[in-house]
């Protein structure tokens, strides 16, 4: 039985780490790339935005990329930079 446990109990922590979102460094908001202009630069470059939220201190994007694959990708929201992509396969 505790050998059960300590397998179910790995498991969930394997699972949320999984789903966990990636870190961006606290930066001041001012010095933030303006939402509308980030979704436009975005969407100039390919991508369709299903879904565009802040995530913590990340801008986070749902949607298809340029090749037109499922992609879910966190960008750092003052360089603009992806801090972390996932994209289907």
């Amino acid at each position: 039985m505790k050998k059960l446990f300590a397998v179910a109990l790995i498991a969930a922590f394997a699972s949320n780490a999984a789903l966990a979102g990636a870190e961006c460094k606290a930066q001041p908001k001012d010095k933030w790339q303006k939402e509308a202009d980030f979704k436009k630069k975005l969407t100039a470059e390919g991508y369709q935005i299903k879904k565009f939220k802040v995530s913590g201190n990340c801008y986070e994007i749902y949607g298809k990329n340029k090749d037109g694959k499922k992609v879910e990708i966190y960008f750092d929201p003052v360089s603009g930079a992806p801090v972390k992509t996932d994209i289907e396969d």
